[in-house]
């Protein structure tokens, strides 16, 4: 997430062998695919017993945020009062556990009325290429990992993402298009200030444009069902010292989308409000360094109806399985734009992922795991 890596608690590395390690002990067929150095996709396959089954994709995610700011041990996992603790407890190593569980379950199950094939993926949190890279395994026409494919050979007929929904079933989320804004000056001595043109200043404009603009959106689409769409300004760097003009000042902006909102469109919006409140300056807006992937409500497909409900019948045994809404996106966006109908979930409360003192409950994550594999093994 834009950190300098060095050190082993960066990279998905050990993530990844750990769960090679566990899947080679259930005796699951199991794969890496190599996404980036460093980074591997785990892809595993849990074939069905009866005939004609479907092909379902179970979907989590390998990495977390930075622990930085965390109030506890961010990588010493603490059980108390049913809740253990620490970075990704929530975000999403229980939801990883519940569908690793799960499928070690159903390797000695008799009956699996489903193929599953889970796939732990990479750099969720900041750009879905691990998600992205799956997809391209059902693209003809895209360069393919030849092992991988093996085990996914044709588009799921469902796709579920694992993320902290309390049990419940989120179907449609927004998406998000993050991007840098460079704005150039001209430097010079702090001791002539008035040869030079202050970077910071035109930055500032554009952040109040941004504020303007945000506070717009905030009452525009109120009653959707995701929340009307945002805009934040992230980050803003720029100068040297305190003696001199600086001459660049970088800004990072995200723009969360509505679902049936144009990425495109959403974006422009920003750069014009900006060009109109800074006349004359230079700025540039560099390419998104992520896509949206907002996930529309896909549940009705009739190849994935049958299964959402039993994810949902299943669920309302544990007092989850209801149908929202999110604000926030997920791999779900990605699948489903391949082509997949998608639901997003997985124990935990989003409200406590990323946060200081992150934590998961236990009887949610044991609960989990039950649906999933009763999901599989039970009546459709």
């Amino acid at each position: 997430m834009g950190r300098d890596l060095s050190g082993p608690e960066y990279l998905e590395g050990r993530v990844s062998d750990y769960l090679g390690q566990r899947l080679t002990a259930a005796g699951i067929t199991w794969v890496r695919q190599h996404v980036a150095p460093g980074r591997d996709n785990i892809l595993a396959r849990l074939e069905a017993t009866v005939a004609d089954a479907p092909l379902l994709l179970w979907d989590a995610h390998q990495d977390t945020v930075p622990a930085e700011g965390m109030t506890i041990e961010p990588f010493t996992p603490r059980i108390r009062d049913g809740r253990l603790s620490g970075r990704g407890s929530c975000d999403v190593k229980g939801g990883l556990a519940a569908m690793l569980a799960a499928l070690e379950r159903l390797a000695v199950a008799d009956v699996r009325r489903a193929t599953v094939v889970l796939v732990a993926t990479v750099n969720e949190e900041f750009g879905f290429s691990g998600a992205l890279a799956v997809t391209s395994l059902w693209d003809a026409a895209a360069e393919r990992d030849t092992a991988a494919v093996e085990l996914l050979d044709r588009r799921p007929d469902l796709a579920i993402v694992a993320e902290p929904t309390g049990l419940d079933l989120v179907v449609t989320h927004k998406g998000s298009l993050k991007w840098r804004i460079r704005v150039h000056g001209r430097a010079c001595h702090g001791a002539f200030p008035e040869q030079g043109d202050n970077a910071l200043y035109t930055a500032g404009r554009v952040a109040l444009a941004i504020e303007d603009l945000a506070r717009e959106l905030g009452v525009r689409r109120s009653d959707h069902p995701c929340g009307p769409p945002t805009l934040s300004l992230g980050t803003l760097h720029g100068g040297s010292g305190v003696n001199l003009v600086p001459d660049l000042a970088i800004l990072e902006v995200e723009r969360r989308i509505l679902p049936e909102e144009s990425a495109a469109e959403a974006r422009q919006e920003v750069i014009d409000r900006i060009a109109a409140a800074c006349p004359g300056a230079r700025i540039e807006h560099d390419e998104p360094f992520n896509d949206a992937y907002g996930l529309a409500d896909g549940t009705a497909e009739p190849a994935a109806a049958a299964w959402v409900e039993a994810v949902a019948r299943a669920a309302m045994v544990a007092g989850g399985g209801r149908r929202t809404a999110a604000r926030y996106g997920t791999n779900a966006g990605v699948y489903a734009a391949a082509g997949v109908p998608s639901i997003v979930f997985g124990p935990g409360s989003i409200e406590q992922a990323h946060t200081a003192d992150e934590w998961i409950d236990l009887a949610q994550l044991l609960a989990a795991t039950d649906i999933l594999a009763a999901t599989v093994a039970g009546p459709v």
